[in-house]
């Protein structure tokens, strides 16, 4: 999981969160992402959860983090996660994969798998 003390270096912030529907406010996501240092490799990622596979399987082939456990970081606490990711995770309805972004910690995509 990214520390939230390294914050520095994000770049491209991209939500990935939906239109005109505003989420409820909520302390808590249950996340899984896929992690690659390289935005070529995330991209495949992509494609490949495009192409109908599941996010788990696709995280546990090309992530570089978390891959055992299919991406899930569990539940997480706002101020737990990078300024990026925390923005894109939390601002991200059920089930829906977020677009890649980059955070300190490279190329993401993630998944919320529920909110509280």
């Amino acid at each position: 999981m990214p520390p939230k003390k390294n914050r520095g270096g994000g770049g491209g912030g991209g939500g990935g969160g939906g239109g005109a529907a505003t989420l409820p406010p909520c302390t808590h996501v249950h996340v899984r992402h896929i992690l690659c240092e390289k935005q070529s490799k995330l991209m495949q990622a992509r494609e490949a959860i495009q192409g109908g596979r599941r996010f788990e399987d696709v995280a546990r082939e090309f992530s570089e983090d978390k891959a055992r456990h299919g991406g899930d970081l569990g539940w997480v606490a706002r101020g737990q996660m990078v300024g990026p990711f925390e923005q894109v995770a939390f601002n991200l309805p059920v089930g829906q994969v977020s677009e890649p972004f980059r955070t300190a910690h490279g190329w993401h995509m993630c998944v919320v798998e529920g909110r509280r």
